[in-house]
């Protein structure tokens, strides 16, 4: 009997059709999903105004999606590891959209936060399981920009608000950006229908004709003998649970440097999402030419994004990461000191391609190191633990700015996120990466 491993064919494969509707899906699944959290900055102020809370308080309503996003990135990452993908993605969409919809009908900071934690389950849920399956159904020639471009989905979100925002607001109030985001969930059965499982899964539960189907689906006219086996790359422990997983084979201090990275990558994303439209209107800019830098800053960041993993998949793409966090550490600190408009938005696009965009390739970069039965597990506890950063981040600049500081100690103080963790992914052994590995088998 011969034994056929699937996961080296959809390496060597040649992008076409069926990885393009893959990408569709992750891509437009994080389009929305970077919507559902972006909305709450654009619409911050005014919502600080009715509810007559202090920037302290609005701080902590920010952060309460980003808590529950936290524990769903961990927890709905492993169950997709477990159970399925495409069910876990189709759960967290739902959840995110009903309930960032629900927060529109909200009139008090309790039931506000609390809506926003259940919609944050669900949105920090579909971030690793969005990478993971990107990750592992791209060839590997361009998996790096694959998993970007799925990630730069997320700034494209963002973009939306920034487009929308101001109109909606406008003419139908604040509730009305969040309304629009419960209209998701009509994708539900079409995702269902049209997003494959994972190759572990699959081969877990001896699904032969599935996986049959599968090549077939990925390398058209290829020919598999009667009664091949099926095998996954990764040789893991049957009897380990997945997060065990993370600390195996030496992988353990590495992971721990991943979520230091993560932890700070997201400080500096979150902080600035949560507040950059009110540290500008703070600086004298109205809310319309506050969204216009946040236009900006998203763009910058799905440059970022899509350079940076033009560069990670023809050079080493940790180099290339931490080349991003440096740029960001120094773009975020000179940003408090530019005073012209015309450079403060120069300024602001570099700060998205190195803030948000290095995020964005650092997603790519988790999803490259683990292997292919425990990515979503491995991309969603870097994911929800480096998510403490981002829970952190709208509280302390939301201090900062109670305080009254001059405007560059807060810029400075997100740089500083980047400085350390462009040291956290400089101390990541590369050499146990696991598409390093796979090109070292091939």
């Amino acid at each position: 009997m011969s034994t056929i491993n699937i996961q080296k064919i959809i390496d060597e494969s040649k992008f076409n059709g069926y990885h393009g509707l893959i990408l569709f899906w992750c891509f437009l699944i994080l389009v929305l999903d970077g919507y559902d959290l972006a909305v709450v900055g654009a619409a911050l102020p005014l919502i600080m105004k009715e509810m007559g809370v202090t920037a302290t308080t609005a701080g902590f309503m920010a952060s309460s999606a980003l808590f529950g996003m936290m524990l769903g990135a961990m927890f709905f990452g492993t169950l997709a590891d477990r159970l399925g993908r495409p069910r876990m993605l189709v759960f967290c969409i739902g959840l995110f959209s009903v309930f960032t919809a629900a927060a529109g009908l909200t009139h008090d900071p309790l039931t506000f936060s609390l809506t926003r934690f259940v919609a944050g389950l669900g949105i920090g849920g579909v971030l690793p399981i969005a990478a993971a399956q990107m990750g592992e159904y791209a060839p590997v020639s361009i998996r790096t920009r694959l998993v970007a471009i799925v990630f730069a989905g997320y700034a494209v979100g963002g973009i939306l608000v920034a487009l929308t925002g101001k109109q909606l607001i406008q003419d139908f109030g604040w509730q009305s950006v969040f309304y629009v985001a419960g209209l998701p969930v009509l994708l539900i059965p079409l995702i269902l229908k049209t997003m494959p499982e994972s190759v572990p899964y699959l081969i877990r539960r001896d699904r032969g004709a599935d996986l049959r189907k599968l090549v077939g689906k990925i390398v058209p006219g290829y020919t598999l003998p009667s009664g091949a086996q099926f095998v996954a790359s990764a040789n893991l422990g049957a009897n380990r649970a997945p997060v065990l997983e993370l600390f195996h084979d030496r992988r353990g201090f590495s992971t721990v440097m991943i979520w230091i990275a993560f932890f700070f990558g997201l400080f500096m994303v979150y902080a600035l999402s949560s507040w950059l439209t009110k540290l500008l209107a703070l600086s004298g800019y109205s809310l319309g030419s506050a969204l216009n830098f946040i236009l900006v800053f998203n763009i910058g960041a799905i440059v970022g994004a899509l350079g940076g993993a033009w560069l990670g998949d023809r050079f080493n793409i940790k180099y290339v990461l931490v080349s991003l966090y440096a740029v960001g550490a120094v773009s975020l600190t000179l940003m408090g000191f530019v005073k012209s408009s015309e450079l403060l938005f120069v300024m602001v696009f570099i700060v998205g391609a190195t803030t948000l965009g290095t995020q964005l390739v650092a997603y790519a970069y988790a999803a490259a190191f683990y292997p292919a039965a425990i990515r979503s597990t491995g991309v969603g506890f870097a994911s929800g633990i480096g998510r403490a950063g981002g829970i952190l981040a709208p509280i302390m600049i939301g201090a900062l700015v109670a305080l009254n500081l001059p405007l560059e100690q807060n810029f400075m103080a997100i740089g500083l996120a980047g400085l350390l963790g462009m040291i956290s992914v400089v101390l990541i052994n590369h050499r146990l990466c696991d598409s390093v590995n796979n090109a070292a088998a091939a």
